[in-house]
């Protein structure tokens, strides 16, 4: 067997035990009008990612929910540090030229999200694995926003970026929502670079399956959710939207934040719909907004599984960065949006408090925490040609192996070389 391949399977310890919930306190995640959420911890389970390094790294991470319900970790307020964009052609652009600016429907707007599917439509290649790539470019670009703190300078090895973690906001999502997924599992690629933990995702060879097996229907109505954006969406403030015009899912706006999940200094970029464009909305990201469709909702079980389901990733995607609202169009089965809604996320889980056995925004957050505390503790070598690769399946334990020189390597030559050049 290859060592530098071999399959760490030994579980962690655990004796099962866990405090009591706070639910007046767990239930808070959302609310950005603090600078930071700090509860105390008061948790006694097993064997912590968190806790002091042994002589050899934990083996495997559990999922299991009752090690995660504690008291929320501090979160720090998001900050935007810059943006980018992604041009029709998926060409990387350091400015915001693509970011769009919100027009409120009517509550009814019967917009059709089936229009201009079959010749109005330029789907991005999802064949094609961007990885973490932009980001790096925007990190190349924007190097003096990222100077890091002489403690991070003065480490062993020195960090070049003051950041622990770069990666993207959906890869945190996942994350997020890994206690309560039941159906598909990822794999998430981590690497050592001066300090700085880089992680991208690698698809499963399930979601390649799905990804080449979707039917006509599936993908036609993966369209609907960027038609919707359309039918919502301006050019300019004060702008209309061009209802008309040409689907190109290439195109793109992204945000850059940084932020601390306890002890985790984050750099991560997502995807925004577009921002809140009156004069008066606060500074990004907090005036950003997050656009969705869903099945019309007509019946209480249609409404629990809403809950239960979308809203965690609904959640979990707009808490990270920071963005407020949500705004969800509600569609019947041919397509036609029937009602909009909006959602505060800070008020998510309020709406879910009454559903039996329903997830929890602090076991999300602790168990990111934990995942990312166990990456610290594993990840140990220095070096780009060596990555980590961290498996998930649902109802299993999080395990990790290890590749040098192999396809996993994602860190491109160009990044690594300008990266470490003297600015």
């Amino acid at each position: 067997m290859d060592p530098n391949n071999r399959r760490r399977s030994l579980s962690s310890q655990d004796n099962g035990q866990h405090s009591g919930v706070k639910r007046d306190r767990e239930d808070s995640g959302g609310d950005f009008s603090h600078k930071t959420f700090r509860l105390s911890h008061d948790f006694h389970g097993g064997i912590s990612a968190s806790d002091p390094m042994p002589c050899s790294p934990p083996q495997t991470l559990s999922t299991r929910r009752q090690l995660y319900e504690r008291d929320f970790p501090l979160y720090q307020r998001p900050v935007e540090i810059g943006c980018f964009s992604l041009d029709l052609e998926r060409r990387f652009f350091n400015d915001a030229r693509q970011l769009r600016y919100y027009v409120e429907p009517e509550h009814h707007p019967n917009f059709n999200l089936r229009d201009g599917y079959r010749d109005r439509y330029v789907k991005r290649d999802d064949g094609v694995k961007e990885r973490i790539d932009h980001i790096l470019r925007w990190i190349l670009a924007n190097r003096s926003k990222l100077r890091p703190s002489e403690t991070a300078a003065a480490s062993s090895p020195p960090r070049v970026l003051g950041v622990e973690f770069v990666t993207w906001r959906g890869h945190l999502t996942k994350l997020l929502t890994t206690p309560y997924e039941t159906r598909e599992g990822w794999l998430l690629a981590v690497t050592r670079l001066h300090g700085t933990l880089y992680m991208s995702e690698v698809e499963t060879e399930a979601a390649r399956q799905e990804r080449q097996t979707r039917t006509a229907r599936h993908q036609e109505m993966m369209y609907w959710g960027y038609k919707f954006e359309q039918y919502t969406c301006a050019a300019t403030a004060g702008g209309r939207p061009d209802q008309g015009g040409v689907v190109n899912t290439n195109e793109a706006f992204c945000t850059v934040v940084r932020t601390q999940l306890a002890s985790h200094r984050l750099l991560f970029s997502g995807e925004v719909d577009c921002r809140d464009p009156h004069p008066s909305a606060p500074p990004a990201p907090f005036c950003y907004l997050e656009l969705k469709t869903s099945a019309e909702i007509c019946t209480p079980k249609q409404r629990s599984n809403f809950h239960r389901y979308k809203l965690l990733k609904w959640w979990a995607q707009s808490f990270l960065p920071g963005v407020p609202r949500i705004i969800a169009g509600f569609r019947d089965d041919d397509g036609v949006v029937v009602a909009v809604e909006t959602y505060e996320t800070s008020k998510i889980s309020q709406l879910i408090k009454n559903e039996y056995n329903c997830w929890k925004p602090t076991v999300c957050m602790n168990f990111c925490s934990e995942f990312l505390s166990f990456v610290k503790t594993v990840v140990r070598e220095d070096n780009p040609r060596v990555v980590y690769l961290f498996s998930w399946e649902p109802h299993r334990e999080v395990s990790y192996s290890i590749h040098r020189d192999t396809d996993y390597c994602f860190l491109p030559d160009w990044y690594v070389k300008e990266i470490t050049s003297p600015q």
